[in-house]
């Protein structure tokens, strides 16, 4: 059940469309005209400004000069119109049936989900995907990201991934529910969602390692890729960027990854980029105590989350290659190539390296 409004002529491509724009440049008018028609708001009243371009464009809405929601812009053609819905039903049900804190989805004028916007480029509506765009109620608070040291915070980022997975296996999910999914193929290789990690400018000797690296990988998670257990809707990347703290209260943001996939790989997901640095196992420790708190995981399933863990970062090795460097801080754009080498050492030596 799609539910779905449209407004406006035609649609870009999103690099072109958004290339031009920065943290903080207001958003194009043809993207205001179509916001305020479907959500019922006065043009006159609204203001928006980029936040940030990675898999979409997200953009903070002002009402009357403050804050009022987040508008989230995605890619043509990268998901349709009913998965997104569905992401934000999933929302909606982790807001009634568990304690942490989500962003409130805020339907349009009339009900419906997500609005459908063609933008002013020319181009045919036959012929070019829309814009898909939802809207959220805006969360006052801090990216944990942007902290000085979010590393207190992992223990409770554990805890709040176990509550999603127990309400993930208990949640009796509508008909004709579709959300995209992680396997392996949609990580690795040439037909990976995010890009071809080979496609980095990689050293020789970088690219030998991360090779082997990703065949032990690949074998050591071949157990729980046969097993029909250990899957569920997931967050996907549950990582301080998609959390934010109010007054040391936890919301977590940016459901836009979510699918179908191996609960473990939430553990992998949360030390994305950073999995080289040293102050990394002390804080996957503390996010291993929080999530046992809540689900017990064995000895086996650590080592497997392990695995998932190397896979990861070469999954987000190929993302480098598909998306622009300021989506990332520039300190740790730079040390994704050398930082996964040293990965891909760490690994090969020892099966439980994010521990170690």
């Amino acid at each position: 059940m799609t539910q779905l409004s449209s407004a406006g002529l035609v649609t870009a491509d999103p690099f072109t469309a958004f290339a031009a724009l920065r943290r903080g440049d207001a958003a194009p008018d043809w993207l205001m005209h179509a916001v305020a028609k479907g959500w019922g708001l006065n043009p006159a009243r609204i203001t928006a400004h980029l936040i940030a371009v990675s898999e979409n464009a997200t953009f903070r809405l002002d009402l009357d000069g403050a804050p009022y929601a987040v508008l989230r812009v995605h890619r043509p053609a990268y998901v349709d119109p009913h998965q997104i819905a569905c992401e934000l039903i999933w929302v909606q049900a982790l807001a009634a049936e568990t304690e942490v804190a989500v962003p409130k989805v805020l339907p349009l004028a009339d009900g419906s989900l997500v609005l459908a916007v063609h933008d002013d480029a020319g181009a045919s509506p036959s012929d070019e995907e829309p814009w898909y765009v939802v809207a959220f109620a805006f969360v006052d608070g801090e990216v944990l990201e942007d902290m000085s040291d979010p590393r207190p915070y992992y223990r409770q980022i554990g805890e709040i991934t176990a509550q999603f997975h127990e309400q993930s296996e208990r949640w009796h999910r509508p008909e004709g529910f579709d959300r995209l999914t992680w396997n392996l193929e949609d990580m690795l290789g040439v037909n990976s969602r995010w890009g071809d990690w080979r496609h980095a400018d990689l050293t020789p000797e970088q690219r030998q390692i991360m090779e082997e690296a990703e065949a032990q990988a690949r074998s050591d998670v071949a157990p729980l890729v046969a097993a029909p257990e250990g899957r569920g809707l997931i967050h996907a990347d549950l990582r301080p960027s998609n959390i934010m703290s109010t007054q040391g209260s936890l919301t977590v943001i940016d459901f836009d990854d979510c699918g179908q996939g191996w609960f473990l790989y939430d553990f992998a997901s949360a030390f994305s980029f950073i999995e080289h640095e040293a102050y990394t196992p002390s804080i996957a420790q503390d996010w291993l105590a929080g999530y046992t708190s809540v689900r017990p995981l064995s000895e086996t399933q650590v080592r497997y989350a392990c695995a998932l863990s190397m896979i990861r970062r070469l999954q987000m090795v190929g993302w480098t290659t598909t998306h622009r460097p300021d989506a990332l801080p520039a300190e740790i754009w730079d040390a994704q190539l050398p930082g996964s080498a040293e990965v891909a050492r760490r690994y090969l030596n020892s099966p439980t390296w994010l521990l170690d």
